[in-house]
């Protein structure tokens, strides 16, 4: 993680969850963390709890639903802290609902956050990367359920758009011969806020066994870790008797 010290990773979603525990891990390597998330209160009370730390958290108010609040952050974040080396698309967002009888506002909820949010993201650190020739990391946090679907509605149809947009982007940076790097993390069942407010029966862990935020985390620092000519590409990390 030494070549990541001092430079400008962002972080979507960064909140709770999995983002926020990144974010912890990330500023004690070095690196400067810009978070975004829309509740402004949780992103301050982070930077209060990082200071200190080797490297240095910048809270920024940001729906990842808002094509213009994506833009403005990304602008934000080069013009103010530096240019950007490392994005993680963590934010993500589900409800319970079908496909064949189903609230197309929840579906269309799903695929902004997890597919066009993700997408603009990547677009801009893509931009501030290139404008400044910083050969930098991009990892999509995707799901199990952008590899086995199963039934929640429109999840597990973005998370399959996340993995086929990993190699086409892998694809698309190979033919522009850029060596920014592009890595997709699948985690199984994870205990986060987002799984607690929808499915509660996942919650019991002697039923349904889950890793935390943290291991997941971790998994993404080993990502990051790897040496400029190595590129994991997709990561499936699942906790111990998963039944998916």
């Amino acid at each position: 993680m030494n070549r990541w010290v001092g430079k400008v990773c962002v972080v979507t979603g960064a909140s709770s969850g999995i983002g926020a525990s990144l974010a912890e891990k990330l500023v004690d390597h070095g690196v400067v963390v810009v978070g975004l998330a829309r509740r402004m209160e949780r992103l301050e009370e982070s930077a209060t709890v990082f200071a200190g730390k080797a490297g240095k958290f910048h809270p920024y108010r940001c729906d990842i639903t808002k094509n213009e609040e994506i833009i403005n952050a990304f602008k934000w974040t080069t013009s103010t802290i530096g240019p950007i080396s490392i994005l993680i698309n963590n934010a993500g967002f589900t409800n319970y609902t079908t496909l064949t009888d189903g609230d197309e506002t929840i579906w269309k909820r799903v695929l902004d956050t997890n597919v066009m949010g993700l997408c603009l993201a990547t677009r801009e650190a893509v931009r501030s990367m290139k404008s400044n020739g910083i050969d930098g990391h991009i990892v999509h946090v995707n799901s199990i359920g952008g590899h086995t679907p199963y039934l929640n509605n429109m999840y597990p149809p973005s998370k399959f758009a996340v993995t086929c947009i990993t190699e086409v982007m892998r694809k698309e940076l190979i033919q522009a011969g850029s060596k920014i790097k592009v890595s997709s993390i699948s985690p199984g069942a994870t205990d986060t806020e987002m799984l607690r407010a929808h499915s509660q029966e996942f919650v019991d862990t002697n039923k349904f066994p889950m890793l935390n935020a943290e291991d997941v985390a971790d998994s993404i620092v080993h990502i990051l870790g790897t040496p400029p000519h190595v590129q994991i590409h997709e990561l499936i990390i699942k906790p111990v008797g998963e039944i998916f």
